[in-house]
């Protein structure tokens, strides 16, 4: 084992934590150390679905990991309420962290978070893994061409029977993918929005600051840009009909993310209308499927962190602020939610 490379603890091998432990252990400038995991009944299949060699300590003791100065980096797939004091032990202890999104479900202790990797000098990066899915990055060199004409509004689809979460609702566990591809695409923040919801399969919980009737199953939200773009997102974990489909509409046609066609998830539909007299003709149609590269998106985040860490290099994608700022666009989503749909300036958040 060399000096440079990469020494990480995997947090959690939940749903998500074992997509992520698969790919920190394919990666050949990275030796996984130890694997946390809370429920200690999980601990031999872990071992044995993974394979893990005997020298990596599986453990439920999270402050003795954290607190391992061998360890350099971090890998955080646990619930979004445990995010704040695992992170910021991690950075205290001067280490690098990629932490599964939502970055925290507080927008003060997200910008704490920001700030304490940059007093302590390592990388926070936040797997919002849309961002670098091949479709949404090839989307993006698509748009820098302008085929779209002016940008009017764009609208988003994101549904599906379950996973149901018991920490948050499904807006802040669906809806946030979406608004991070509008954002990366359209270059900016929404600086005001909307949103109503229905609850019903757990409208008993205990009151929390964010969900103080329950956790939303579905919602439908607007988000208002300073360019005068304006996007709507449809999400909910309690319809069968599959849907993740997110288009933005241009004076000159559309382009169209359809994940669920995965022959031609990316299509350019062109048209605009040609005035004539009174009446208003459609020209120039024209449909293009748009080739996608190959590429898994969950390994591209894995080896963007390692890059950003043995380089020390703030993340151009997926930064702790760019986590921070999704966040504070959910808590005002969730403020208008709970005030039956009152339009929240972001600045006031």
């Amino acid at each position: 084992m060399t000096s440079d490379r990469i020494r990480l603890a995997q947090f959690g091998v939940g749903r998500w934590g074992n997509h992520l432990l698969r790919n920190f252990l394919s990666l050949d400038d990275v030796d996984v150390v130890a694997v946390v995991e809370p429920r200690t009944d999980q601990h031999a299949m872990i071992r044995d679905k993974f394979n893990l060699s005997p020298t990596i300590a599986v453990t439920a003791d999270a402050e003795a990991v954290l607190a391992d100065p061998n360890i350099n980096a971090v890998a955080i797939a646990t619930p979004a309420a445990t995010h704040y004091s695992l992170i910021k032990t991690a950075l205290n202890n001067g280490k690098h962290v990629l932490a599964e999104k939502p970055l925290t479900l507080n927008v003060a202790e997200c910008e704490e978070l920001c700030e304490l990797a940059a007093d302590h000098g390592v990388q926070l990066v936040i797997d919002h893994t849309y961002l670098f899915h091949p479709v949404v990055q090839q989307g993006q060199a698509v748009l820098a061409d302008q085929p779209l004409g002016t940008l009017r509004y764009g609208y988003a689809t994101r549904t599906n029977l379950g996973p149901v979460r018991p920490d948050v609702d499904a807006l802040w566990d669906l809806a946030i993918h979406d608004i991070a591809i509008f954002n990366h695409w359209l270059g900016e923040m929404p600086i005001a929005v909307a949103a109503q919801g229905q609850i019903w399969l757990q409208d008993d919980r205990p009151a929390e600051p964010h969900f103080p009737q329950g956790l939303a199953d579905v919602a439908w939200l607007q988000l208002f840009y300073e360019s005068g773009f304006q996007a709507t997102i449809h999400v909910s974990w309690a319809n069968p009909d599959k849907q993740r489909r997110l288009g933005i509409v241009g004076d000159r046609g559309t382009l169209l993310f359809d994940e669920m066609q995965s022959a031609a998830p990316l299509v350019l539909q062109q048209g605009e209308f040609e005035p004539q007299g009174a009446y208003f003709i459609p020209t120039n149609l024209d449909r293009q499927v748009i080739d996608i590269p190959a590429g898994e998106p969950l390994k591209q985040v894995c080896e963007h962190f390692i890059d950003c860490v043995t380089h020390q290099k703030d993340s151009a994608i997926s930064s702790g602020q760019v986590g921070a700022d999704l966040v504070k666009i959910l808590v005002a989503l969730s403020q208008s939610l709970n005030q039956a749909g009152q339009r929240i300036d972001l600045a006031t958040v």
